[in-house]
């Protein structure tokens, strides 16, 4: 199955790791990611406080790009990125407002190139089942807390899952055989946005999120998003510090769970990258799972 692809610029700085584990999934179940050649940054950290016309040509030209090349799928990892990307497709469905992007980024648009989550794309094309048929090393005993956040469900005109009771990365931990665990704070907002002019905010925002994964009983939190990741792994001393309390959580990319259970090497995964070390809970499930 081939797709266009849309790195973004997390998947070459901070979210490294979630790079090379989407990448080897996605190699193990037969997705053909194609990078986007020329791909531009789509302004999600800055531009729509900016300028709203900026905001969506950047995506847009993305999408122009796409289309040149055939690639009317365009699989986006990071959570920011989709929804710059999402928004700019819709925005570009009226007329005048395509004229004027076009004339912006000095390319045509179709409008058939239309912007996909990696999470949307490994729960609906690729099939649970199929997901199933790759696991060699169940996530059996593993209780996950599938963090969400807010980009990739709202607002609705957006969303690739329910808004307020989003399962698709439930299910996909289910089908490596671990347990997600029922709890309140999936789309809750870390504070991302904030994490640079607010960093207190941000701070206490993302003590909740761990402190309610970990009142569920979570072994480690399990997200699709590189911004959240940076949050809840980066600053999750300083939100000790904040509460008072010791969260020792691993704070996993949905896709290293996937590569874990399909039995790739922690090297291929980027296992090794995380400030919370994540290799050991890992490994015990493993050896676990030998005896």
């Amino acid at each position: 199955m081939k797709y266009g692809f849309y790195p973004g610029c997390s998947l070459h700085g901070t979210g490294l790791e979630y790079g090379l584990s989407t990448h080897a999934v996605a190699k193990k179940i037969g997705l053909n990611l194609v990078e986007i050649p020329d791909w531009n940054c789509c302004g999600a950290s800055s531009a729509h406080n900016r300028d709203p016309l900026l905001a969506q040509a950047l995506p847009a030209r993305n999408l122009a790009l796409a289309e040149q090349y055939g690639l009317n799928d365009v699989v986006i990892s990071c959570a920011a990125c989709y929804q710059r990307l999402k928004i700019a497709e819709l925005a570009t469905q009226d007329k005048k407002a395509r004229v004027e992007i076009e004339e912006v980024i000095e390319m045509k648009l179709k409008g058939q190139a239309k912007a996909r989550s990696i999470l949307e794309v490994f729960a609906n094309d690729i099939s649970l089942e199929k997901i199933q048929s790759h696991v060699v090393k169940p996530l059996q005993g593993l209780k996950v807390a599938c963090y969400y956040g807010c980009l990739f469900v709202k607002p609705p005109e957006v969303a690739i899952d329910s808004s307020e009771n989003p399962l698709m990365m439930d299910e996909i931990i289910k089908t490596l055989g671990g347990t997600p665990v029922d709890w309140a704070y999936k789309t809750e907002c870390c504070g991302g946005s904030l994490s640079i002019t607010r960093t207190q905010a941000a701070v206490e925002m993302t003590a909740q999120v761990l402190r309610y994964a970990k009142l569920a009983g979570a072994d480690c939190i399990a997200t699709p998003c590189p911004l959240c990741t940076s949050n809840l792994d980066m600053r999750q001393k300083a939100a000790e510090k904040a509460l008072g309390i010791s969260f020792n959580l691993p704070i996993y990319y949905f896709t290293e769970l996937m590569g874990t259970a399909f039995g790739l090497a922690p090297s291929e995964l980027g296992l090794d990258k995380h400030f919370v070390e994540a290799k050991s809970l890992l490994q015990n499930l493993s050896a676990t799972e030998a005896q």
